[in-house]
């Protein structure tokens, strides 16, 4: 059978500026099962990169290196990661104990990479901890715990996953003596089940309750004794089996998230200073598209107001015409041409002029329309009393009049009851018959004092003139706006022999402003989107001091089992929990801006958008997997010797 360990012509040379130094030369080393074996020397003689190179820790530069016959001297990193967690257990000086983590959860650790079940792991280590002495001390942080207590935590973690090679470097070096002994007894203990144990020390009164003594001077063993006889060998507690399949990897995933979780609320300012730029971003982002909706829809409700989908018809060639006053070829019979169209769904002639609006002793200056009784429909009106006058009325020439809340509020001290009274509007009294929502009657006007009257009867009681201002079309809903006004633009023309008008569409007017609105509400958002990246870098520039904080930490997981992977998604999942959270904190930070500013700004509110705030966390997400990648590749690059050396 083979030698459980076995070294041939080891030597580590390690590069010392320009030149090189051997620390380690030509040892030939073979261990038995069941050996316990004393590695003693001076400081600087070797001893412990020897014990680096039989943990799997280091590599040789020269010679095998082989583990019950295996020879490991070639093995990549996982592989490496596998031994160490299946065969070898750790005891270290300075106990290596994660702070954050309680003895419990210290202890459970190996078993955690081994992709053990949380069950499993949970009762072995409870029963590791009492048999050692710490049944008590469970949910205690190595902080709480006296040196003794902290090295009985080290020895149960390298038990736990079975490990039948228990290396211990100094193991009493930092305890008083009644500490050191006990643990010198633990030691004797699992020797004597049968684990093959070595210790690296430089006392000789540890090294003497070894069975076998190997002294190493200046990089070579200068002798290699037996102290007493090797017992008969025993066989090994049974090793827990490793699971396997996709509940591993859930398994590894869910703890990997509940140790981020506690580290980063270990740390809880570095972590919220971390996420506050994630939040400003998300925040800012969501507030301005927030903003531009709300915006858009505050513009179409505007624009609405003069007409859905419509073409306003005016005389002259634009409304820079100094000449439009005296064109006078728009007619009635025109807009009853165009409502023959198959394109158009209503039409309205328009005329109007101003006068004064009197109502007892209340009289104010009003704007007088005269309009069709299609009107209402092709400007989508809201009737709030009474009603709309018909066509009965248009051909009657009656002094019906529906007013805008504007003029009842001005004329009347209870609005609500304006339907029925008679005005005098100049010297012609007229009948009011409805209230309509005040609505804009152009490019403004929406504050003036509008009545709307039969166009007939404002043509002949108070124009005296048959031709019209303007008339109002409105587009079918199957129709294509532009192609609509073109279709309109040919009719009118050919009926007019020339074009003497110019049509306003006010679907044009509606895309340009959101158009522009889209426009600066993607320059501000691109701004954001800056913010993001700014924040991402800090969370990479965060997370890169992170690694250098917790080097001590990242070689104890690798020492005790944890894969390169595994410290790769540890801290991956770290920069991803930290940009969701700031993300889902950026988006309570815009709604919570929403409220505020819907409840301030009158007449005009932010319109979220779940997709937005949606494609926001995931962004934030992204965020964290592309700015922490490159400290999470560092983090598990670091070589565990070297890790180590940093405490």
């Amino acid at each position: 059978m083979a030698p459980l360990i076995e070294l041939r012509g080891v030597t580590r040379i390690y590069p010392s500026g320009e030149e090189s130094l051997t620390v380690l030369k030509d040892i030939d080393l073979t261990i038995e099962r069941g050996e316990m074996v004393a590695i003693v020397g001076p400081s600087g003689s070797g001893k412990s990169t020897l014990m680096n190179i039989l943990g799997l820790l280091d590599r040789s530069t020269t010679g095998s290196y082989a583990i019950d016959g295996e020879d490991v001297t070639l093995l990549d990193n996982d592989a490496r990661s596998r031994l160490r967690r299946e065969h070898l257990g750790f005891i270290f000086q300075r106990y290596q104990l994660l702070s954050d983590l309680t003895a419990l959860a210290n202890v459970e650790m190996p078993a955690i990479y081994a992709g053990h079940s949380p069950a499993v792991r949970r009762d072995r280590a409870e029963s590791l901890l009492q048999r050692l002495g710490m049944g008590a001390r469970l949910s205690h942080r190595p902080g709480q715990l006296s040196g003794g207590q902290q090295q009985r935590v080290s020895i149960a973690r390298a038990l736990i996953n079975g490990g039948d090679i228990i290396l211990a470097d100094e193991p009493t070096g930092a305890l008083d003596r009644d500490s050191g002994e006990e643990v010198l007894r633990i030691l004797a203990e699992l020797h004597h089940e049968g684990r093959t144990v070595v210790i690296v020390t430089h006392d000789m009164s540890v090294a003497s309750r070894a069975d076998r003594i190997i002294e190493i001077a200046d990089g070579r063993i200068v002798a290699d004794r037996r102290t007493r006889d090797q017992e008969t060998q025993k066989a090994l507690p049974k090793k827990p089996a490793n699971a396997a399949g996709l509940r591993v990897v859930i398994d590894q995933l869910l703890e990997a998230t509940t140790m981020a979780l506690r580290s980063l609320a270990a740390h809880r300012l570095r972590t919220f200073l971390t996420m506050l730029g994630i939040i400003i971003g998300i925040a800012s982002v969501i507030c301005v598209v927030a903003l531009g909706e709300g915006s858009q829809r505050r513009v179409l409700e505007n624009i609405s107001s003069l007409g859905t989908n419509t073409l306003e018809v005016f005389p002259g060639s634009g409304f820079g015409d100094t000449r439009s006053g005296r064109v006078k070829t728009l007619r009635v019979a025109d807009a009853k041409a165009l409502s023959q169209l198959s394109y158009v769904a209503a039409v309205t002639p328009t005329v109007s002029t101003s006068g004064t609006a009197r109502f007892g002793a209340t009289e104010a200056n009003a704007l007088i329309n005269g309009v069709g009784a299609q009107y209402f429909s092709a400007k989508g009106s809201k009737l709030i009393s009474g009603r709309f006058f018909d066509e009965t009325s248009v051909s009657g020439m009656t002094q019906d009049a529906v007013i805008d809340t504007n003029a009842a509020n001005a004329l009347f001290d209870d609005p609500m009851l304006a339907v029925g009274k008679v005005v005098l509007l100049n010297a012609v009294p007229v009948r009011i018959i409805g209230v309509i929502s005040a609505q804009q009657g152009g490019f403004g006007g929406s504050d003036n004092l509008s009545f709307f009257l039969p166009y007939t009867s404002v043509q002949t009681r108070f124009l005296g003139d048959m031709s019209l201002r303007s008339i109002t079309v409105r587009v079918a809903d199957n129709a294509e706006s532009a192609v609509a006004e073109t279709a309109v633009a040919d009719f009118l023309q050919q009926r007019h022999g020339k074009k003497d008008f110019f049509i306003l569409n006010t679907d044009d007017i509606r895309k340009t402003i959101t158009s522009t609105a889209g426009t600066l509400t993607l320059l501000v958002s691109a701004i954001a989107v800056i913010s993001l990246v700014v924040g991402g870098i800090g969370v990479m520039n965060i997370m890169l001091v992170s690694v250098s904080e917790r080097i001590s930490e990242i070689g104890v997981r690798m020492a005790v089992g944890a894969r390169r992977q595994d410290i790769l998604r540890q801290f991956l999942i770290e920069a991803v929990l930290v940009c969701l959270l700031g993300g889902i904190a950026g988006v309570l930070t815009a709604l919570g801006f929403g409220v505020v500013f819907n409840n301030l700004a009158s007449g005009f509110s932010l319109v979220y958008s779940t997709t937005t705030i949606a494609l926001a966390v995931l962004c934030s997400c992204l965020i964290g997997l592309t700015f922490g990648f490159l400290p999470a590749r560092n983090a598990s690059r670091l070589d565990p010797v070297a890790a180590l050396a940093r405490d």
